[in-house]
């Protein structure tokens, strides 16, 4: 059963991520790794709803989930959904944020990785998350005894370099540079936490 107090970090961890998406990384067609990164991707190339995109293209590995791994997927489920439905209630937003406030690419894939990181953080924290090719990551790991830590990387990159041929190689360096920032963000908020399961 969702708590309350998951229930308010969920949104509040979604809510930073949307804002991190829209504000700073869609304008300047910038991407992120993992299902985001390909929702991102269709986005930029049909206009479809970030949002909208994210849950489509999770349906395979949540069907997966289903059979494999109950656990993840009920505790993912709530952050796929509710994060998937702020991305697309904030997107209308991004036109007015950069009416007023400017900031170059550089800054803008900086900043967005790591509210894109705070938030996903924040999730995890709570024992959420949006989903995502990490349980496809796992999967593989396991089955095939590679480190999925490297697999998850291999997956970010190729999603990045296919999406830069298809739309600005230009933002190559500024969509790894965001991929960095989420982690570093993501690292930082759930260390402690990850301290604490350790010892």
């Amino acid at each position: 059963m969702l708590s309350l107090h998951k229930g308010l970090l969920i949104i509040v961890g979604s809510f930073i991520l949307a804002i991190g998406i829209n504000f700073f990384l869609v304008p300047y067609h910038i991407l992120d790794g993992g299902v985001i990164g390909l929702a991102l991707v269709v986005n930029y190339l049909t206009g479809f709803k970030v949002g909208l995109m994210i849950i489509l293209l999770s349906f395979p590995i949540y069907l997966l989930a289903w059979f494999k791994s109950r656990a993840f997927f009920y505790n993912s489920l709530h952050g796929l959904l509710i994060s998937s439905f702020f991305i697309d209630i904030v997107y209308p937003y991004t036109y007015y944020f950069h009416y007023y406030i400017h900031i170059t690419p550089l800054e803008s894939s900086i900043i967005g990785g790591l509210l894109v990181g705070i938030g996903i953080g924040i999730m995890l924290r709570a024992g959420a998350s949006t989903g995502g090719l990490d349980l496809l990551a796992q999967f593989l790991a396991k089955r095939f005894s590679f480190n999925v830590g490297m697999i998850i990387f291999c997956m970010d990159a190729t999603i990045i370099s296919i999406g830069g041929l298809f739309i600005a190689k230009n933002n190559l360096l500024l969509s790894f540079i965001t991929v960095l920032s989420v982690g570093i963000a993501t690292t930082l908020i759930t260390w402690k936490n990850n301290k604490q399961h350790s010892s």
